[in-house]
This record gives structure tokens, C-alpha cells and sequence, in this order.
């Protein structure tokens, strides 16, 4: 069952409910899933954590741990 046939029979199942401390605990799940999707998109670094990742790429780069474009691009073609 697809995404979208899975929403709809939710819905379906949700509009059948009498309960309404069911719905209630549905709405904070909701609340809760929005919120917490919302965080998982967009975390940003400090600069302290940017300055690490910065130093970590160089000494990778110099120690030649590091794959070129060209190379990367083949594994998917």
C-alpha cells in the first residue's frame, strides 16, 4: 500500500472515532511529529562545530582520504 492510500484510510479510520481522548492523544502525536520534523530539517552549526568539520576536511584532503567528483558520479551511473 502506497503513501497516499495509507493517509486516506487513516483518515478514514480517524473520522470513525467516538473518542474523544483518542483524538486527543492523536493531536499531541501530531503536534509532536510536526515539531519534531520541523527541528530535523534545518540544525544548524555552531562555529565551533563548522570549524571542527572545516579542519577535519582539510587533514582528510592532505592525507588524500577523499574521493573525486568523476569517481563518485561512476559508482551511480
Amino acid at each position: 500500500m502506497n503513501l497516499e492510500a495509507r493517509k486516506i484510510e487513516f483518515v478514514q479510520e480517524f473520522l470513525k472515532l467516538q473518542s474523544v481522548e483518542a483524538i486527543s492523544r492523536l493531536e499531541k502525536l501530531l503536534q509532536n511529529e510536526r515539531k519534531n520534523s520541523n527541528e530535523q530539517l534545518f540544525q544548524p552549526m555552531t562555529e565551533e562545530e563548522l570549524n571542527n568539520r572545516i579542519d577535519q576536511s582539510e587533514a582528510d584532503f592532505k592525507n588524500n582520504r577523499f574521493e573525486t567528483s568523476e569517481s563518485l558520479l561512476a559508482k551511480y551511473k
